[in-house]
Formats: C-alpha cells, structure tokens, sequence
C-alpha cells in the first residue's frame, strides 16, 4: 500500500515592510547625510539588495525625498503642531522644546535632518540641497505667518517684526541641530531654550 508523504510547507518569504524599512533609511541619511550615504548603507540599513531597493523606492534620490517626507511627518511633527497653538509664546515653547527633545533623543542620530542632509554636498547632489533650503524657507514662511496673525490678534507688541522674529528662532533652532549634532546634551540645549525665551518679546 502506497503511503502519502506529508506535503512539505514552502515557508513564504516574509512581506516586505516599506514603512519600517524607511525608517532605517531616514536614521542613515539623518546621520550621515545624503551625500555622505551610500547605496551599501543603506541596502545594508534596510536589508535588501539593490535591485529591490530601487523597485520599492526608486534611486537615491527618490528614497532621500521619501525619507524627508517619513522625517517631516513622524520625528519633527512638532514643529507644525506647534503653529496651532493658541498664543505666539506658546508657538514658541512648543518649537523650542520640541527641537531640543529631537536633537538630543538618545533613540535619534542627533541634530537635524534638514540640515545634516545638506552637509558636503557637491554639484552632483545639488538638487539636493537645494530642496531642503527650499524647506527650511517654507517652515520659516509658515512661522512668519503665524505671527502676522498673532501681530493682528494683539497677541504680539505692535512694534514686532513677524518675518524677523520668525528668521531669529529659525536660526536658534538650526543653530541648536548643530550644537547637537556635535554632543551637546539636552540639559545644554535646554539652557538655550530658556534664554531664549527670556529674550524674546513675548
């Protein structure tokens, strides 16, 4: 009498998770910078070769706009959840602390996506570094905008500059990336933050 042999399950390959692996494509960049990341970083980052990275993202190019995009929307969030706060000092605190806590989380690679990804870029990669000028402008733009509404709301003195003061704390948030991105420690970012505040008109 003939037996049947037990049928033999053909594992199936686990489904590929482009969420995650854009995750692990967003801390390579973030650390390292665009130009400063390699497809061998991050086929090794994300666990795929090559021909499958570029079928699930596209080239490098492609994966570094997607990997903002995932940036923008997950880890610094805050800063637009920041422009729906009621008053401009509490706008204000919300960036502050929020940049502070995203610098200096032990979990992220330090400093600021927006701007390590911008480092030693050469022509090559100048399209590059050109977008992410294009959105820091446009979060300094938005910001700039919230304060003319608080300007025309009362909620600021008349004499203030909504464009000035909205290029001043750009320019103390992108200067604490930096101060991060070198090891500065979310107690010193902090002593930023306060001093910040007690020297705004707010």
């Amino acid at each position: 009498m003939k037996q049947n042999k037990p049928s033999r399950r053909i594992g199936r390959p686990r489904s590929f998770d482009a969420d995650r692996a854009l995750d692990h494509a967003l801390r390579v960049f973030w650390r390292k910078g665009y130009e400063g990341t390699s497809l061998s970083d991050l086929t090794r980052a994300v666990g795929v070769n090559r021909p499958s990275l570029y079928a699930a993202f596209g080239d490098k190019k492609a994966l570094f706009r997607k990997a903002l995009d995932h940036y923008l929307t997950g880890p610094a969030a805050y800063t637009q959840e920041a422009l729906k706060e009621p008053t401009a000092r509490a706008v204000v605190e919300r960036l502050l602390h929020g940049a502070a806590d995203l610098n200096a989380a032990p979990r992220n690679p330090g400093g600021c996506l927006m701007v390590q990804g911008a480092l030693v870029c050469g022509e090559a990669s100048d399209s590059i570094r050109q977008e992410l000028i294009a959105c820091r402008a446009a979060g300094e733009a938005a910001l700039r905008r919230r304060f003319q509404r608080a300007k025309s709301e009362g909620d600021l003195p008349a004499d203030t500059d909504p464009a000035d003061l909205a290029r001043y704390l750009a320019t103390i948030i992108y200067g604490m990336a930096v101060q991060a991105a070198g090891g500065a420690s979310r107690d010193k970012l902090q002593d930023v933050v306060e001093m910040t505040l007690r020297t705004l008109p707010l």
